[in-house]
């Protein structure tokens, strides 16, 4: 059973006059995800880089971590990324 490390960056937009997630980009590093993330906040309304661990066999998730955030994420989306 191996594990997996993913870093991804969501992208936010405004829909409607809420914030719901836009497109997701996967990065090679977790420096790579933050600077990114950093950047594409700068025209989009935010984002957040995260680091995703799952069993590379299965896919099942052992732990989602949010990296950084930048402009605006829904105030629940670390309860989100949590399970919680």
């Amino acid at each position: 059973m191996g594990m997996r490390t993913t870093f991804m960056v969501q992208t936010f937009e405004i829909h409607r006059k809420r914030l719901r997630p836009g497109n997701r980009d996967v990065a090679p590093t977790e420096s790579g995800a933050l600077k990114r993330a950093e950047a594409i906040a700068k025209r989009m309304p935010g984002t957040a880089a995260l680091r995703i661990v799952a069993d590379d066999e299965t896919g099942e998730l052992e732990s989602v971590a949010i990296l950084g955030q930048f402009g605006e994420v829904p105030e629940d989306f670390a309860e989100q990324v949590s399970g919680g």
